[in-house]
């Protein structure tokens, strides 16, 4: 009735126990036990809440639940027989009993509905699709009817709920009555044009309607059109009273349905005496009270049910909500200046309270039925809870203080004797009508009412036990909350009344097994076992560790930590253990499987550094558990005596922590080649200095983090005089003609000062792999080596000092031998030349004086790739502008940049590219507007509707530059950086301007591929509406297939939002008011990046800046059948196993690989076996690769093997050359019954084809053309009528 965007606003939890007490499929984690409430939620299955909340209703309506358990097998049958052909089982009582049982005796947090729904004839998109639950009510009630026809229980639901109502016409001229009586099991009362329930039970039952003028009567007895007036009276009251609010109604003038969501109000207790044909009888006869309310929340075409019930046998454990829980430190600072103001009120006097309340109200009078709520606002509690127990019900107190208190307004409003009310300021109540029926009814009921609340009744003590169950979610509500549903988008839709004469025997209180049958007791008794066992199980295996064990006779100390001996062994012996056992059980365990170990056992928490293995702290406390000592999978253990390891004493903690460093040592040429004739690699000994400098030796040696700098000089074996240098990284210590990255033929290196002999490393802030230069006093000697105070300078030798200079003519139409027309010379060059005298050089010495005559140039750099880096600037010397010697520099047209300017690209409109982007030079003071400004003047564009764009590490088009008057240099803009113009105003700064499209299902499109409406039929499943002339992208889809993707227009948010605001923020647009989605967890967000789905977004808590979300970015909604809430390795593949002996695949299906553990082939083969079946041995797996049309094999044995310690690793499938990611296609072909080990297809031959003519096109000059048409839209999708099919039983 209402659409299908019905959204669950919790999350569902996990799999339940289905009928045969089996896990359902998917995951291994087991179902989590109740919550503190100990009330069992309902699972939504999609679209469900309309059949949980009714569900929950019926279950915590004893007398039903009771009824319904009355029935045994030997009535209802046995669900084992259901699929005899000629048994007689009656099916969906028997599912709701099992139900009902799971509901009250399993410990789970939440029950599966799939078997009720099964037998109510639903098929799985059922499940998905929204209906009204008034409607649900009486189809579920007719259903039970018609099941249980010739059984002892076929009256049960008449009993419980028929009502009678019977309308009498009173001809005014003879006085002719004509009566036609009308059963019920609910009534339909109006809310439009009335504000309380009692107004419109009185519009039904009191109020006359008349016959007169031109609408008159025709009297059997006159036999003429005669006056007469028609009401309506409730003969028969049913024990069980169900109120269905008319919240929708339709606008004629605007021809659309409409939600009413102004105020409404209804008691908690309602005396119906008033409305009755028959008065006589005592007030519990007439007086009902509210049990339950089921809550509407969202508009006419979508929305989400949940209800609040009344716990009548207390059956869970009712606690104070959250917010009233907690210590009221936020309340005090109010109460403190209410004190101030108010004088000291005895909160443990109701007296005073009463009082007090009522000498606050301007009229000095209350309502009787509105003093409790206001008593509560006073002192925080009611009535009921603080004084009900000691003085008895409010309304005999007020009677017993008659010298205090009076009643006015015929006994509807209390006020005080000392200061009565005055008529003038005394305000009319609502109870009073205005029209011309006799109003004295209404005040005896109110009377009638008071008095029946004055009867004392069955009430529980902690809040009335309310409940808020919002499918698998249940959290406890006061009484005062139900006053919030009184009006606005979240507001009553049905009410269930109870009389207050149906008592509880109190064995039932407490008692979920009160009345269920023994059967059903026993078979929930069995699946609580099942999931305790599964629980156990899932406990251990989430508390397994593995635990790496090094022992000490395998390792020797070596440079400041410990290594292991031997390169065969891995280093460490694997251990399995418990991390909920203590540190005596693991050390027990170990002296077991180490029998030739003797003497003292400790067990130190190690670490593998880049100098080896070091020892932390020990594990001494033997009665505290793993988890307790901070023990973690992996975590490395060093077993030893805790004393020393084969001889030497190792020093354990932080402090000792070892440092890597690279030892520097000068060489000479007759060094060199001996280290060469021994094996050692003299090329490595270059690394790290300018242009490979010769002359240095570098070597790795670990220290003890806690040694001083005296130590390490004494193990390296350096002599008194030898001095230690540190590489300088900085401007500390550094001078003009010394310094890293200066490109001037040299590098420098700081003295470590005498002072510093005595710090240890730590101290000195030196960690893994820095540089220290050893240098003896001879070395000085050497031209290489110069000491500047405490600066050493290593100097380039003179035949290194050399710039290469290349010059490409531009010659149109030749792009072979292109090596050979490059004309190249090289410049003798120093770090202090400028580079304008390099250019100019070059120039003469390849004689291009008259070609370049006239014509700018510039000198480039070229990066490894080819690419042709920014100009230098040719006013700086080599060295200051980072030029390297021994490198190669490009001459080109074009002007060079100044030091004060940059030279930058830029693009229109898209991000470029290669090749094709424009330049420009300008100042780095220049503001972003003088930077636009002249783009725009370059490209000949003018206009204000333009912005500046920066690109992202993608090479896509990223954030805009917010701040127009800042300046290139405060925005940190670099030389050689690209920007693109983008047509359209700056957005508001911290908002994003996003476009979302909808995803079409390629499975639809696959079934009917040639069909050309494929894309709207998708559509109209999904309920998504969409307007004729929509925009349409293409979108290439994971099969390499072309299809168009409806746009759904554009969200502006703030970048601060969470995935989860930007979800519920997409429900709002209008093509997407009709998606059934009970949570966000339904929806599915694309990233789209050149016409293709590039990933998932995932974390609905994280914020859209760190997903890297600009505006400007393309997203896709896809609608899903099933929750999802994809970990961060967790990988969304498309999987196609191929047809045996064709070149074909079946339909495609999503799997979710979870790739955090491991993420190899032989992990995906693994996942895939499982899910198809099949051993791992008999697949064979290929990612397809659709813009190419090829297959990429992946072979399960594929390993590395790690050089340090000879181990094979496996190839992660995240990584090259694979790059597995959300929406790859993965083919699989089952070598058991396939013989055709080739992936491809004919269609994969076609694009191949496509690809060779295209290739052929471009080269020719030709360019392809492509044109798509404009899609059309289909209406919102049909409603589906709600029903239950029901066998026959007659």
């Amino acid at each position: 009735m209402f659409g299908n965007l019905f959204e669950e606003e919790e999350d569902e939890g996990f799999a339940s126990v289905s009928s045969k007490g089996k896990t359902a499929k998917g995951g291994g984690e087991p179902p989590p036990p109740r919550g503190r409430s100990g009330v069992c939620g309902i699972r939504n299955q999609g679209g469900t809440c309309y059949l949980n909340s009714l569900l929950q209703t019926l279950l915590l309506t004893p007398e039903f639940r009771e009824e319904l358990f009355r029935l045994g097998p030997e009535e209802l049958g046995s669900l084992e027989d259901k699929d005899k052909p000629e048994a007689k089982v009656r099916v969906i009582p028997l599912e709701l009993q099992r139900l009902f049982s799971r509901l009250l005796l399993v410990d789970q947090q939440s029950a599966s509905t799939a078997d009720l729904t099964d037998s109510f004839g639903w098929n799985s998109s059922e499940g998905t699709n929204q209906h009204d639950v008034q409607e649900l009510n009486r189809i579920l009630f007719s259903a039970l009817e018609h099941s249980l026809v010739g059984t002892s229980g076929s009256t049960f639901i008449h009993r419980l709920y028929h009502g009678t109502i019977v309308n009498s016409i009173v001809c005014k001229e003879c006085g002719n009555v004509s009566q036609r009586q009308e059963d019920f099991l609910d009534l339909t009362v109006c809310v439009c044009g009335v504000s309380s329930l009692e107004e419109a039970l009185w519009n039904m039952f009191v109020e006359e309607e008349l016959f007169e003028g031109n609408n008159l009567y025709r009297c059997a007895r006159c036999d003429r059109l005669v006056t007469a007036a028609k009401s309506a009276k409730l003969k028969k009251l049913p024990p069980f009273m169900t109120m269905s609010l008319l919240r929708f109604s339709f606008d004629f003038v605007k021809c659309e349905r409409y939600k009413e969501t102004g105020r409404y109000c209804f008691p908690l207790t309602i005396n119906l005496r008033p409305f009755c044909e028959q008065t006589d009888g005592e007030d519990w006869d007439f007086t009902y009270e509210l049990f339950s309310v089921i809550i509407h929340k969202g508009g006419c075409y979508g929305g989400h049910y949940h209800a609040y019930i009344r716990d009548i046998d207390e059956l869970g454990k009712w606690e104070p909500p959250e917010e009233e829980s907690k210590p009221k430190t936020q309340r005090k600072s109010k109460e403190e200046v209410k004190d101030a103001c108010e004088p000291k009120l005895q909160e443990d006097d109701p007296l005073s309270v009463l009082t007090a309340v009522i000498a606050q109200e301007s009229s000095k009078s209350v309502l009787l039925d509105q003093l409790g709520q206001k008593l509560m606002n006073k002192i925080g509690s009611s009535w009921s809870k603080k004084f009900r127990k000691q003085y008895g019900p409010i309304g005999k107190f007020l009677q017993s203080h008659s010298d205090v208190f009076m009643l006015v307004s015929n006994g509807t409003r209390a006020a005080l004797k000392a200061n009565p009310p005055s008529p003038a300021t005394q305000p009319a109540g609502p109870e009073e009508p205005t029209t011309n029926s006799d109003p004295s009814t209404v005040p005896d009921a109110l009377e009638q009412q008071q008095d029946a609340n004055q009867r004392p009744k069955s009430e529980p003590e902690q809040g009335s036990h309310w409940f808020d169950l919002n499918d698998s979610t249940v959290t406890p509500i006061r009484e005062s909350d139900i006053e919030k549903q009184f009006q606005g988008k979240e507001s009553a839709y049905m009410l269930f009344y109870r009389k207050t004469q149906l008592l509880r025997p109190s064995e039932a209180l407490n008692n979920p097994q009160y009345k269920v049958p023994s059967h059903l007791i026993q078979m929930a008794q069995e699946e609580n076992f099942k999931l305790q066992e599964m629980r156990e199980e899932f406990e251990a295996a989430n508390n397994t560790l593995e635990l790496h064990l090094h022992l000490a006779p395998g390792y020797r100390l070596k440079n400041g930590a410990l290594q292991a001996v031997g390169q065969d062994s891995d280093g460490f012996t694997a251990l399995t253990f418990d991390r909920r056992k203590t540190v005596g059980e693991l050390r027990i365990t170990i002296y077991q499987k180490q029998e030739l170990w003797e003497g003292d056992m400790a067990l130190t928490i190690a670490k593998s550094l880049p100098a080896g293995l070091h020892l932390y702290n020990t594990l001494t406390d033997d009665d505290v558990s793993l988890y307790g000592a901070g023990i973690c999978t992996n975590t490395d253990l060093f077993v030893w005596n805790g004393r020393e390891v084969c001889g030497a004493t190792v020093q354990a903690g932080a402090e000792w922590e070892p440092v890597l460093l690279t030892v520097v040592r000068p060489f000479l040429g007759e060094d060199a080649e001996q280290e060469t004739e021994t094996g050692e690699d003299c090329g490595k000994s270059r690394e790290g200095l300018e242009n490979g400098s010769a002359g240095l030796l570098r070597e790795k040696r670990g220290f003890a983090g806690a040694s001083t700098l005296r130590e390490v000089k004494e193990a390296l074996g350096e002599p008194t005089g030898s001095l230690l240098c540190q590489e300088s990284k900085g401007g500390v210590g550094r001078e003009r003609g010394a310094g890293e990255g200066e490109g001037g033929g040299s590098s420098g290196w700081r003295v470590f000062p005498p002072g510093d002999m005595q710090r240890t490393l730590k101290e000195l802030s030196l960690k893994d792999g820095d540089a220290v230069l050893v240098l003896e006093p001879q070395s000085f000697d050497s031209s290489l080596f110069s000491l500047n105070g405490d600066v050493v300078t290593v100097t380039t030798p003179s035949d290194c000092r050399w710039l290469l200079v290349e010059f490409q003519p531009q010659v149109k139409g030749e792009t072979e031998e292109e090596d050979e027309q490059k004309r190249r010379v090289k410049v003798p060059a120093s770090g202090n030349m400028l580079l304008c005298e390099v250019k100019q050089r070059a120039i003469e010495e390849l004689q291009l004086q008259e070609e370049l005559s006239g014509a700018q140039s510039c000198l480039r750099q070229v990066d490894c790739t080819g690419k042709l880096l920014p100009p230098v600037c040719e006013e700086l010397s080599v060295r200051d502008a980072g030029v390297r010697l021994m490198t190669t520099l490009t001459l080109c047209p074009g002007s060079s940049p100044k030091a004060s300017q940059l030279f930058l690209h830029f693009s229109v409109g898209a991000a470029p590219s290669a090749g094709m982007e424009m330049d420009i030079i300008v100042e780095r003071t220049s503001t972003v507007k003088d930077c636009l400004k002249a783009m725009l003047d370059a490209v000949g564009l003018d206009g204000t509707c333009w912005h500046l764009r920066r690109l992202d590490w993608c090479e896509e088009v990223g954030e805009p530059l917010m701040d127009e008057e800042a300046t290139l240099l405060e925005l940190k803009i670099n030389n050689g950086e690209t920007l693109v113009v983008t047509e359209g105003l700056l957005p508001p700064k911290g908002f994003l301007n996003l476009s979302v499209w909808l995803y079409v299902d390629s499975k639809s499109i696959e079934t009917d591929f040639n069909h050309k409406d494929s894309n709207h039929a998708d559509e109209q499943m999904l309920g998504v509406s969409t307007t004729d002339g929509a925009d349409v992208q293409s979108l290439s889809l994971c099969s390499g297939d072309v299809t168009k993707l409806p746009s759904l227009g554009q969200v502006e948010i703030s970048d601060e939002a969470s995935l989860e605001d930007l979800k519920t923020q997409l429900l709002t647009l209008p093509a997407l008011q009709n998606v059934c989605v009970p949570t966000i967890g339904f929806l599915r967000l694309w990233q789209l990046e050149g016409r293709r789905l590039t990933r998932i977004l995932r974390g609905q808590q994280v914020t859209l800046r760190k997903l890297k979300l600009s505006t400007g970015t393309d997203l896709c909604v896809q609608h899903l059948l099933r929750e999802e809430d994809l970990g961060p390795k967790q990988v969304l593949l498309n999987i196609k196993m191929g047809v045996p002996g064709e070149r074909c695949y079946y339909p495609p299906e999503e799997l979710v690989w979870d790739a955090s553990r491991d993420s190899s082939p032989r992990s995906l083969c693994t996942c895939l076996a499982a899910h198809y079946g099949l051993p791992p041995e008999s697949l064979l797996l290929a990612k397809h690769q659709p813009e190419k049309h090829i297959w990429e094999e992946i072979s399960i044995w594929m390993m590395q093997v790690s050089k340090k310690k000879k181990k094979k690793k496996s190839e992660s499938l995240l990584g090259a050359p694979f790059h597995l990611k959300d929406g790859d296609t993965v083919g699989i072909k089952n070598v058991l019954i396939d013989n055709n080990r080739d992936f491809s297809t004919a269609e994969d031959e076609q694009g191949l084809q496509r690809l060779r003519e295209q290739a052929e096109q471009r080269r020719k000059g030709g360019q392809a053309a492509a044109s798509d048409g404009a899609g059309t839209t289909k209406p919102r999708k049909p409603e589906v009528s709600l029903s239950i099919s029901v066998g026959q039983f007659r």
